[in-house]
C-alpha cells in the first residue's frame, strides 16, 4: 500500500492506518515502512508533531 500525499492527510488519520496495519499485517515499525511504502522520517516527523510516538512493546503509536 503506498499513502500518496501523506502531507495532506491529518495525524488522527495516518496514526489510525498505521496502527490498523501494525496490528493486523505487521510485527514492527520497519514492517510497517515496508508495507505502507512510506519514507520512515516523514511518518515520524508527522506523527511526532501531533503527539505521537512508537510504543514497541504494544506495537503501536500512542499519545505521550
Amino acid at each position: 500500500m503506498n499513502i500518496d500525499k501523506l502531507d495532506t492527510l491529518s495525524a488522527e488519520v495516518l496514526v489510525g492506518i498505521a496502527n490498523e496495519h501494525l496490528r493486523l499485517n505487521c510485527k514492527d515499525q520497519q514492517a510497517l515502512f515496508y508495507d505502507l511504502d512510506i519514507d520512515s522520517k516523514l511518518l515520524e516527523q508527522k506523527l511526532a508533531a501531533s503527539g505521537f510516538e512508537y510504543d514497541p512493546i504494544c506495537n503501536q503509536y500512542k499519545n505521550r
